[in-house]
C-alpha cells in the first residue's frame, strides 16, 4: 500500500552538510545553551479515539506545543456568519466562527494545493472517512498514484488514506475547487509547508470541526504572500 507519508517522501532532496576543522591553536570554549522549556501535558481531546471505524492514535506527548493547540478565542471576524470559515496559508491557521464574539482556531499544515487557491467558496459537502481520488494534475507530476485516480475508484478510507478521517469539500460556483480541509496531519508538520495536499489537520482536530461545521457556510482562503513557496514544493 502506498501512503501518504511514502508518496510524499518522493523526490525529497538530501542536503549536504560541510563540517569546518577548529585549528588546534585555537582554545575550545563551550557555549551553554538554555534548555528548552518542557511540553506541558496534553488536553485530553488529544488522546486517542477509538469509538471511530478505524483507530486514532493518541498524538504522543512532547511533540505539540500549545500554540498549536485547538483553542477557543476572541472572534477576529465578527461581522462573519456563524459556520464561516476563514484559512491563513501563511499563518498556516484555520478559524471557524462560533458567535460574533468567539472562534476556533486550529493550527494546520499547507500543502502546495493550499498554497494556489484563495478567494471565497461554499462547504458543498463533508464526509467522513473519505475515498481519497487523486486529481488528474497529481497524476501528471507523480504517475505511481495512477491506481487511486477517479477513473480507478480512487483509495479506500482507512489509516493509510491521506485524506484521513475527515475531508471538507470546498466548490464555488457550483464547481469542485478541488480545495480540501482535511485529516491525517502529523504533529510535526504542523504550521509548516509540505509538499502535496490543501490544508491538514490532526484527525483529532478536523473531526471537531467536521462536528461543528455548517452545510452551505462560506469558506474563505486568504491571498498566500508566499508564492515562491507554491514552486518550491510542486
Amino acid at each position: 500500500m502506498l501512503t501518504r507519508r511514502s508518496f510524499a517522501a518522493l523526490g525529497a532532496v538530501a542536503g549536504l552538510s560541510a563540517c569546518a576543522r577548529v585549528p588546534e591553536e585555537a582554545p575550545s570554549r563551550a557555549v551553554a545553551t538554555p534548555a528548552a522549556a518542557p511540553i506541558p501535558p496534553l488536553p485530553d481531546f488529544y488522546g486517542a479515539i477509538t469509538t471511530e471505524p478505524f483507530p486514532i492514535p493518541a498524538i504522543p506527548e512532547g511533540v505539540l506545543p500549545p500554540e498549536s493547540w485547538r483553542r477557543e478565542m476572541p472572534n477576529p471576524w465578527p461581522d462573519r456568519r456563524r459556520g464561516t470559515i476563514i484559512i491563513d496559508p501563511d499563518a498556516a491557521v484555520l478559524h471557524f466562527v462560533q458567535s460574533p464574539e468567539q472562534a476556533m482556531r486550529y493550527r494546520v499544515s499547507v500543502g502546495a494545493e493550499g498554497f494556489a487557491w484563495e478567494g471565497t467558496a461554499r462547504l458543498q459537502f463533508t464526509r467522513k472517512w473519505p475515498r481519497w481520488k487523486v486529481p488528474a494534475t497529481m497524476i501528471e507530476r507523480q504517475p505511481e498514484l495512477e491506481p487511486y485516480s477517479v477513473a480507478n475508484g480512487g483509495m479506500d478510507p482507512g489509516p493509510d488514506n491521506p485524506l484521513g478521517a475527515r475531508a471538507l469539500y470546498l466548490f464555488k460556483n457550483g464547481k469542485d475547487t478541488l480545495y480540501r480541509v482535511h485529516g491525517d496531519a502529523v504533529p510535526q508538520e504542523l504550521g509548516k509547508a509540505v509538499s502535496s495536499g490543501c490544508i491538514r489537520m490532526l484527525d483529532q482536530d478536523v473531526i471537531d470541526l467536521y462536528d461543528r461545521s455548517v452545510h452551505g457556510a462560506e469558506v474563505t482562503v486568504l491571498p498566500s504572500m508566499k508564492p515562491q513557496q507554491v514552486s518550491q514544493l510542486y
